[in-house]
């Protein structure tokens, strides 16, 4: 049974043998502790979403604090100060922590590894599969629901959602849930998808020629 989080989480002590078990392992242990500390205070949801918002938002728009995180020569010190920068009255206290515990343990470099575990384990324990669903465009939030609405219904299955964007994507939409990858040609409601984001690429490349044309 994985420990649960706490300032005194055992890593492995001087003397004993230990085995490189890989990052995804490793995050997968923490990632566990993470969501049974939340749970005990009941917000699991908040914390993953105020990691998530860590490692996607502040982080990639901040290089300090980036380097800071993934460094293994910066000091757990400074670690700690720059968590304490960026989380003081924006995040909850368990999500602070869970910062702090990686960081004295040297494991704040695992973050966004930490957290994509954590995400597909909240989503195994909610009963959702992890969907990845790659589009040609970017898609507002509206549209985005509609379509995970839409292929909900066409796989039946409750789906965990996550966009990317790939301009090469012939078709408009590919959707991978678990190791199944769903092309348009295995549900109408895919098919219906894919032709409507196609259209929007096709229209916004002509939308950008037009304004590049000398009047």
């Amino acid at each position: 049974m994985t420990k649960p989080l706490s300032s005194n989480a055992a890593e492995p002590a001087a003397g004993d043998v230990t085995v490189d078990i890989g990052a995804e392992r490793i995050a997968r242990v923490y990632a566990q502790a993470i969501i049974e500390a939340a749970d005990r205070k009941g917000c699991r949801g908040q914390v993953l979403g105020e990691l998530a918002g860590i490692v996607r938002k502040v982080l990639p728009a901040v290089p300090r604090a980036r380097d800071v995180f993934a460094s293994p020569r910066i000091g757990t010190d400074e670690k700690a100060r720059m968590i304490d920068a960026i989380t003081k009255g924006r995040t909850l206290p368990t999500t602070a922590h869970a910062l702090h515990v990686l960081a004295r343990h040297g494991r704040l470099g695992l973050l966004a590894e930490v957290v994509t575990s954590a995400e597909r384990l909240a989503a195994e324990l909610e009963g959702r599969k992890q969907a990845t669903f790659t589009t040609a465009v970017p898609l507002a939030a509206a549209e985005q629901a509609r379509i995970v609405t839409e292929v909900e219904q066409a796989v039946s299955a409750t789906l965990a959602p996550t966009f990317a964007v790939d301009p090469d994507i012939i078709g408009g939409l590919v959707v991978r849930i678990g190791d199944t990858v769903y092309d348009q040609s295995v549900a109408t409601a895919l098919v219906r998808l894919g032709e409507r984001l196609k259209k929007r690429s096709i229209h916004e490349i002509q939308y950008g020629r037009d304004r590049l044309s000398p009047a």
